[in-house]
């Protein structure tokens, strides 16, 4: 991949079992916060699989689009645009209809200092779309942080693990988890809820956060020394396949590689692709944020992009000044502070 152009068709390729899933997966698709960092990619990948599916369904990127042109290779793909402030409560009345809906909005950075927005983002807001979508298939974007520190040789949390969020972000986050549960019951609406921990593609992620440190002779931080991290696109994939398997109580997925990747490995590894030696700050500790994705692998498969071609496409993409996102996963933080 030399430019963005080819990114993003590798990223929105469809692959076989999301084309089959999609011609048994019947009305249309509404994905909420189509404007963030994987929702683009998660439309252009779903239009295009359901043109291939031979499925009539319309797709529909409900989003403010507040970036100028940001809407334009949503639309280009075969999407629908719907512009809409979804803090506005008219707005989501008027919300179309759809028998399956995607919700990828969240808020993270920023939470210190400004937690009372975080929870309204992450907890009051799923309740108004539950209700606003009573009976339709819900599939809502979560994440690993509902999870407490874990021991770094134990394989990471499966889903039975008990949550123990750590931060204000974290415990909103649960929060979101524990509305959709409720209106799931509540309206019989088929729902999952996964949970997704780090997603990454050669413009952002925790491999972009590690390379960019490397390459700018920065020291890393291995205090937090071990991760999880998932290509995108296999990530949008189950995201999307997910519409299938949501059901009353919902579907709860770990939403990760197959990894337990070491911090200082990867350093390493991006250290030989530079032609530079890796520094580092801070030192192990026995516990890390982690998952374990052990039942979405046997449901959906293992990620089609191994760990090691994911270094390899981030470090070219890198050394060739490629454009980046600027967003910073902190994934480094322990204290749930963002």
């Amino acid at each position: 991949m030399r430019t963005v152009e080819e990114l993003e068709e590798w990223l929105s390729r469809p692959r076989p079992p999301l084309v089959d899933d999609l011609h048994r997966l019947d009305g249309d698709i509404v994905v909420l916060g189509a404007a963030g960092k994987m929702g683009p990619s998660l439309v252009r990948l779903v239009s295009r699989a359901l043109r291939e599916a031979g499925s009539d369904a319309r797709v529909i990127a409900v989003s403010r689009f507040s970036q100028p042109g940001s809407a334009d290779p949503i639309r280009a793909a075969g999407a629908e645009i719907h512009r809409a402030d979804l803090n506005d409560d008219d707005a989501i009345a008027a919300l179309p209809d759809a028998r399956n809906v995607i919700f990828l909005v969240g808020a993270k950075f920023g939470t210190a200092g400004d937690e009372a927005a975080t929870w309204a983002t992450n907890t009051y807001l799923p309740g108004r779309i539950a209700q606003r979508y009573a009976g339709s298939r819900i599939v809502a974007l979560s994440t690993g942080n509902v999870y407490p520190l874990t021991p770094t040789g134990g394989g990471g949390p499966s889903e039975e693990h008990p949550v123990d969020p750590v931060g204000e972000y974290a415990m909103s986050c649960l929060g979101r988890e524990r509305i959709f549960t409720h209106f799931a019951g509540v309206h019989a609406s088929p729902t999952a809820l996964i949970r997704l921990n780090y997603a990454v593609e050669p413009r952002y992620g925790v491999l972009v956060d590690i390379a960019s440190q490397v390459r700018a002779g920065q020291p890393v931080d291995v205090t937090t020394g071990y991760v999880n991290v998932v290509w995108q696109r296999y990530a949008n994939e189950v995201i999307v396949r997910s519409l299938l398997h949501a059901d009353v109580p919902p579907f709860v997925l770990n939403l990760t590689g197959p990894e337990t990747a070491s911090v200082r490995d990867i350093a390493h590894r991006f250290a030989r692709s530079f032609d530079t030696v890796a520094e580092f700050t801070g030192a192990e500790a026995p516990t890390a944020l982690l998952s374990n994705g052990r039942r979405c692998h046997g449901i959906f498969g293992y990620p089609d992009v191994p760990l090691d071609q994911l270094i390899d496409i981030t470090a070219n993409w890198i050394d060739a000044d490629l454009p980046l996102l600027g967003k910073p996963t902190k994934f480094d933080v322990r204290d749930g502070q963002f």
